[in-house]
C-alpha cells in the first residue's frame, strides 16, 4: 500500500507536469503575439501555483526557479518589460529547465544545476543583458522528453460512479454464480466461480480505492470559516486539525460537508464562550476547537470538539417534557446520553430555547438526517462547563455495505452492520414486561424488545401491550443502536453476515421509509434492506 508521502508526491507530479505542458503552450502563444494578455496572465498564475506547490512539498529549487520566472512575467504584465529580444530565449529556457526538474523529481534523480538560469533571470530584472553564450541546441532525446505524458490521469467523478455501479452488478452476479456452482456440483464450475470471486473482490476494492480522497481536502477549508465566524461572534478561537490524511469515499465527504460546517459554526457561535466569560469561569480567554479524523476498523470517525460551556442535560430534559417528546416520569429515569439524543429530534430546537439550553441544536436534525442517509451515526458527548464533542461515524464507502441477513416469515431481510450492536438468543425467562413494554437486560442496560413482524405489520395504530406468554422457546434477537437508543428486534432466524450492494427502491415503493433499499442475493431472491433509523422512530411513535 502506498504511503501518504508517495500519494502526495504523485499528485504533485501530475499537477506539475500539467502546469509544464500549459506553460509551454502559452509561451508559444505569447511569442506569436507578445500582446496576448490572457496567455501572459495564465503564465503568471501557473508559475505562482507551481511555486507554492513545490515549496509545500519541499522541492525548494523548483519553487525558486518558478519564483524568479513569476517575477519576470509580472514585469511584462505590468508593461515594465516586453517579451522581445533576449527575454524570449531565457524564458523559454526557464520553462525547459522546470520540465527537467519536474522529471528529475519523478525519477528520483538529482535536480539539474540552475545557477546560470537564476543569474540570467536576475540580470533581466535589473535591466541587464543575460549571458546566452554556450547555449546548447536540443538533441532528439531532449525533444522526445518534452513530449512525455504524466503517469496519472484525472477522471470525472461521474465516471467512477458509473464504474462502481457496474462493479456492484458484477458482485451480485458473482454471488449468484457461486450459489449455482454449489447447487450444480461441478468441480470445473466451482473452480471458475472461485477465481471469478477473487477477481471481483480485487476489482471492487481497486475501484473503491480510486474513489478515496484525504479528509484534509475538506478540513483545509475550515481555518477561514473558523476565523470568519469567530470574528463575527467576537470570540478568540484556536483551531487544531488532525488526521487530514485519513481516506474516505469522495461522495461521503461531499455529503457531510454541510453537516460539518454546521457543527463547526455551532461550536463557535454557541458552544464556546466569549473571552470574558471564559476568564470568569477560570478558563483561558482563547477557546479551542478540534477537528479530527481517525480510522476505526471499517469506519471513519470525524470529531468536532470544543472546550466550551457544554450541554445542560437538565435543561434539555425539561424541554423534552415541555414539547411532549417524553413524559415527566419517563424523562426522570433517562440516562444523559438518551436525553442528549432529543437534540436531534425534528423541531426540537428553536432559537430562543436553544439559547436557554446551551446554544446547541439548531438544525441538528438536518445534520442527523444527512449522516443517516450514509448509513452512519452521529454521537454527542458533553460535560457541563468543560465542552462538547460531536462524533460522525462514517463508512469508508457507500457502494458496498456489510449486512446481517436474517429470516422473517419465510422471507430474507438484511440489516446494515453499522447499526447492529449485537445478536443474542434468549429464553422467555430472560424477559420482563414493564408498562406494556417488553424489556431484557443486555450489558447492564434495560433494552426494549419488539417482534419485528409486529412493527412491520401493525398498521397505523399503537403497538398492543406486550404479553410475556406470547413468547415460546428461544428467541433470536438483533440489538440495533440508533441515536444512542438500543432496540431489540425479534426475528425468526439468523442467516449470515455478508457484503451487499444496496439498490434504491423504485417508485412508488421508495415512499416506504422503513426500507433503505433492496439487494439481490446469490439465490436470485430479492432481499429488502431495513432502515434502522426509520424503524427506531416508528417504535418510539407506536410503543404502548
Amino acid at each position: 500500500m502506498k504511503s501518504r508521502e508517495q500519494e502526495y508526491r504523485e499528485i504533485f507530479m501530475a499537477e506539475a507536469l500539467e502546469y509544464y505542458d500549459a506553460m509551454s503552450r502559452h509561451i508559444s502563444e505569447l511569442e506569436r503575439n507578445p500582446g496576448d494578455e490572457p496567455a501572459l496572465n495564465e503564465l503568471f498564475r501557473l508559475m505562482h501555483n507551481l511555486k507554492s506547490n513545490a515549496r509545500a512539498m519541499g522541492y525548494n529549487p523548483i519553487g525558486e526557479v518558478a519564483h524568479h520566472m513569476e517575477t519576470i512575467f509580472g514585469l511584462i504584465r505590468d508593461k515594465e518589460k516586453t517579451f522581445t529580444g533576449s527575454v524570449v530565449p531565457v524564458l523559454f529556457g526557464g520553462i525547459d529547465t522546470i520540465g527537467e526538474m519536474i522529471r528529475a523529481v519523478g525519477e528520483n534523480e538529482d535536480l539539474p544545476e540552475v545557477r546560470r538560469l537564476l543569474d540570467n533571470l536576475d540580470r533581466l530584472v535589473k535591466g541587464e543583458e543575460p549571458n546566452l553564450e554556450d547555449e546548447e541546441e536540443d538533441d532528439d532525446e531532449d525533444v522526445s522528453r518534452k513530449l512525455e505524458l504524466s503517469d496519472l490521469v484525472y477522471i470525472q467523478v461521474r465516471k467512477l460512479d458509473h464504474l462502481m455501479n457496474l462493479v456492484g452488478e458484477l458482485i451480485i452476479d458473482r454471488d449468484r454464480i457461486l450459489t449455482l456452482s454449489k447447487e450444480i456440483g461441478s468441480q470445473a464450475l466451482t473452480t471458475a466461480a472461485a477465481h471469478l470471486s477473487r477477481i471481483a473482490d480485487e476489482l471492487q476494492y481497486s475501484v473503491m480505492d480510486a474513489r478515496l480522497v484525504g479528509v484534509g481536502s475538506l478540513f483545509s477549508k475550515f481555518p477561514r470559516v473558523v476565523r470568519d465566524v469567530a470574528t463575527a461572534e467576537q470570540k478568540d478561537v484556536e483551531l487544531t486539525m488532525t488526521g487530514e490524511d485519513i481516506q474516505i469515499d469522495r461522495n461521503i465527504l461531499q455529503i457531510i460537508t454541510d453537516a460539518l460546517l454546521h457543527l463547526v459554526r455551532n461550536a463557535i457561535g454557541h458552544g464556546l464562550e466569549t473571552p470574558a466569560e471564559r476568564v470568569a469561569a477560570g478558563k483561558p480567554a482563547q477557546g479551542h476547537l478540534l477537528l479530527s479524523a481517525q480510522a476505526e476498523r471499517d469506519d471513519v470517525l470525524v470529531r468536532v470538539q470544543d472546550d466550551g460551556r457544554g450541554i445542560n442535560v437538565e435543561s434539555v430534559r425539561r424541554k423534552a417534557v415541555e414539547r411532549g417528546l417524553v413524559s415527566a416520569a419517563a424523562a426522570a429515569g433517562l440516562p444523559d446520553d438518551a436525553v442528549r439524543a432529543f437534540l436531534f429530534e425534528p423541531g426540537f430546537s428553536m432559537a430562543k430555547e436553544v439559547t436557554e439550553i446551551s446554544g446547541r441544536g439548531v438544525g441538528l436534525d438536518v445534520v442527523k438526517l444527512a449522516i443517516d442517509s450514509l448509513g452512519g451515526q452521529l454521537r454527542v458527548s458533553s460535560v457541563l462547563g468543560e465542552g462538547t464533542t460531536f462524533t460522525l461515524v462514517l463508512p469508508t464507502s457507500i457502494a458496498v455495505k456489510g449486512a446481517l441477513l436474517f429470516e422473517l416469515e419465510n422471507r430474507n431481510y438484511a440489516i446494515p452492520l453499522m447499526h447492529t450492536d449485537s445478536v443474542v438468543s434468549l429464553l422467555p425467562e430472560d424477559f420482563h414486561v414493564v408498562g406494556g413494554l417488553l424489556l431484557t437486560r443486555i450489558q447492564d442496560e434495560n433494552v426494549p424488545v419488539v417482534a419485528l413482524r409486529r412493527l412491520l405489520h401493525n398498521g397505523d395504530g399503537p403497538l398492543p401491550p406486550a404479553v410475556k406468554a406470547d413468547l415460546s422457546g428461544r428467541q433470536d434477537i438483533i440489538i440495533v443502536n440508533y441515536n444512542n437508543r438500543r432496540l431489540g428486534l425479534i426475528v425468526d432466524r439468523f442467516l449470515r453476515q455478508q457484503d451487499i450492494v444496496v439498490k434504491p427502491m423504485s417508485k412508488p415503493l421508495d415512499t416506504i421509509d422503513l426500507f433503505g433499499g433492496v439487494t439481490l442475493l446469490g439465490s436470485g431472491q430479492v432481499c429488502l434492506v431495513l432502515d434502522v433509523p426509520a424503524l427506531t422512530r416508528l417504535f418510539l411513535a407506536k410503543r404502548p
